[in-house]
């Protein structure tokens, strides 16, 4: 093979894995020239897209080096994710902070998860401090992706492979027995292009009994197919093993005095998640034909603290699936139009064993503490099996030069046949009920449209506003695990309620501008409102004391979200985000005396910030100092507790020694402030309600050094 047909296969395996599904890299003040993936699924402009889609690039993971998802996904505007133990997490986006399915984590294009087996942890199955870049896409994304994109949709892409050899290594130790090694490395032999990338990770956690152990890996293979195809395959892996304090919260005392307490230091959470996808293209002038065949296998070991105090149990979920993505795009020579068709298709079996715990404590209230337990009877073991089907359309068109039209329907044909060992009768445990229902089967089918426009002012400021339609559909736990009640009839009514769920459905509105200012200064900001629809809350009767799930609740969403970035001198740049939202019960009623309506959502904080100061270059010597800013929240639904809200700093920095070694060091909260990643209420003697809290992570140092070949 020649040295040019060498090059050029490694130069078309780049443009086209650019183009399909990671996303360019550009200067940070060509913002408007900038290429996205995940709000057509393929590439497009940001200038063209009617959407609030935040591209974290490669540079910023590299320099970051998170040690958690938080680290890096709070530099995007109204963007909060805290930390619940280890790499665990929950997540913010234009939703208060919550563990249900209302967003839809990709890995290159590729659900993480299949629909109804959704996991608020979703970014620990995923090798993120190896990625090759993050985009976010703010709002609902139902009309191309299906159900849970709701709040938003967040696609992690894979790293490219070299063009040339290369290894690299990271070691890296810390406080409270941080210690991570990674390593990544590849290379190009003419049509082909491979990297293989592994991190392995332990901490001692700094919450008593939190220790935390990953080892996870991304190997991808690109495949040059004659001129005017490619192949990318990806497989990834991620094994975790980790004692979780999750959001245990503790007393205010402890929080002050003893955050390192854990009140549940028998929960554990263990995660296997393989995942193994090969996505064909093939592009001419005019077409591309993509066809994405993957396989998913995930299972989890989990004793909830949440659950501890009036459902303890353990137990094992698990869920394989086989997929296919299809899509055909065609272009159009008048007004530049755009047609894009595709069907994704979905089959994914999973199943649920679980068995009531009886627990040993000290203690009493919300501060008893847990220190062992007996496994007890199974209480639940089924299968359920989903299956999607879902045809989508999306086109373009540009009535003038400025004007750039879209719009998009997609059709949800989901099914659930579930599989119960145990028949229609009530298991009695440990002094509760759990309600049965018989082998069955669930169907929804669901509609979701988009509209959107931008227009170009001028080359350096356009516009957008888009309305956007998302659903999704009720998760197998809440289907056909249904909660613990007081006698076997109440049980009965819950579980019947539970199986007549119907899917949450939501509207946005949203309007946008991004523009750049000047040299080296660009910005972005847009206001949206949101409105959830059959939310689905739980209703207790006041007479008999049961307590039903319900498709009764209405929520609002309003915000506005800003970023912007100055290149202001040489080798000196700012970046900031800023968000101010407004999240509201509009109808939440769940039983004659308890009436939510008009309250805020908790843990839902109005203003969320983010500020870095940067000095040097990534590729050389760095400093940077950030400021994170989340404000105050209610901490319960009747919004009588508040918490006052935090401000933390982060500094790092790196140091070339040569030019293939540079060491590098993070140190989280630079100031020791104390602060809460979540918060709640417990209950105490005679009945006195007191305000708990998740305590937040120390001051914390972590450095390291890197070596490249």
């Amino acid at each position: 093979m020649s040295r040019q047909h060498f090059r050029c296969n490694c130069l078309f395996l780049a443009v086209v894995a650019a183009f399909s599904q990671t996303s360019m890299v550009l200067a940070a003040d060509l913002a408007l020239g900038e290429v996205t993936v995940t709000g057509t699924r393929e590439g497009q402009l940001i200038a063209e897209t009617p959407a609030t889609v935040d591209v974290i690039k490669e540079d910023a993971i590299r320099t970051v080096r998170p040690t958690h998802p938080s680290e890096i996904m709070g530099q995007v505007a109204g963007v909060w994710v805290n930390v619940t133990g280890g790499e665990g997490h929950q997540t913010a986006i234009r939703q208060p902070l919550t563990t249900n399915p209302v967003y839809l984590y990709l890995e290159d294009g590729v659900p993480t998860r299949a629909t109804g087996f959704f996991n608020h942890n979703a970014l620990y199955e995923v090798n993120l401090p190896q990625a090759g870049g993050i985009e976010i896409s703010k709002g609902p994304g139902s009309a191309l992706y299906g159900s849970d994109a709701i709040g938003g949709v967040v696609n992690v892409l894979t790293r490219k492979p070299p063009a040339k050899g290369e290894i690299e290594v990271s070691a890296e130790g810390g406080s409270y027995g941080w210690a991570r090694a990674l390593v990544s490395g590849g290379n190009s032999f003419g049509d082909d292009a491979f990297r293989a990338s592994l991190n392995l990770t332990h901490t001692d956690g700094w919450r008593e009994r939190t220790g935390y152990d990953r080892q996870a890996g991304t190997l991808r293979w690109d495949r040059a197919v004659g001129d005017d195809a490619v192949l990318k395959t990806v497989f990834t892996f991620s094994n975790i093993d980790q004692q979780t304090a999750g959001s245990s919260a503790i007393s205010e005392n402890d929080y002050k005095h003893n955050p390192r307490t854990n009140y549940t230091p028998i929960s554990f959470r263990k995660v296997e998640a393989y995942r193994l996808s090969t996505a064909y293209e093939k592009e001419t002038a005019d077409t591309l034909f993509s066809i994405t065949p993957y396989y998913r296998n995930d299972s989890m070991d989990l004793l909830a603290n949440w659950s501890l105090g009036y459902d303890p149990t353990v137990y094992n979920t698990s869920n394989e699936s086989y997929g296919l993505l299809l899509k055909y795009r065609m272009d159009f020579a008048p007004l530049r139009t755009r047609l894009i068709a595709g069907l994704d298709l979905d089959n994914s079996p999973g199943s649920r064993r679980e068995n009531r715990i009886a627990t040993t404590a000290t203690g009493a209230f919300f501060t008893k503490v847990y220190t062992g337990y007996t496994t007890g009877a199974r209480i639940y073991d089924y299968d359920v099996t989903y299956r999607g089907i879902s045809p989508y359309v999306h086109g373009e068109t540009s009535p003038s030069e400025q004007l750039r039209l879209t719009g998009g329907l997609r059709y949800d044909n989901i099914h659930y046949r579930f599989d119960n060992r145990f028949g229609t009768a009530p298991i009695a445990a440990g002094g509760a009920f759990y309600g049965q229902v018989g082998d069955t089967s669930r169907e929804y089918n669901h509609l979701s449209p988009k509209l959107g426009a931008t227009y170009a002012f001028s080359d350096r400021l356009n516009g957008f506003a888009a309305y956007t339609h998302g659903f999704r559909a009720p998760s197998e736990g809440q289907l056909f695990r249904p909660a613990a009640a007081t006698t076997a009839a109440r049980a009965l009514a819950t579980a019947d309620s539970a199986v007549g769920l119907k899917p949450i459905k939501a509207d946005n509105f949203e309007v946008g501008l991004r523009g750049k200012a000047g040299e080296g200064f660009n910005y972005e900001a847009s206001l949206y409102h949101l409105v959830k629809r059959d939310d689905i809350l739980s209703f207790k009767d006041p007479v008999t004391g049961a307590t039903t799930a319900t498709n009764a609740g209405k929520t609002q969403h309003r915000g506005i979200e800003l970023g912007a970035g100055w290149a202001f001198a040489p080798q000196w740049r700012v970046d900031g985000a800023f968000s101010y939202a407004r999240h509201t019960y509009k109808r939440w009623v769940v039983s004659n005396i308890a009436d939510y309506s008009g309250k805020e959502m908790e843990i839902a904080p109005r203003t969320l910030a983010n500020a870095r100061l940067t000095w040097g270059d990534p590729g050389r010597a760095l400093a940077q100092l950030e400021w994170v800013h989340v404000g105050s929240w209610w901490s319960d639904q009747l919004n009588t507790f508040k918490y006052g809200g935090h401000d933390i700093f982060n500094l790092r920095g790196q140091y070339p020694m040569t030019r293939d070694v540079k060491l590098f060091a993070n140190v989280h909260n630079l100031l020791d402030e104390r602060y809460a990643e979540s918060t709640g209420t417990g209950s105490g003697a005679g009945g006195a309600i007191f305000q708990t809290f998740a305590p937040g992570l120390p001051r914390t140092l972590v450095a390291g050094v890197e070596v490249k070949w």
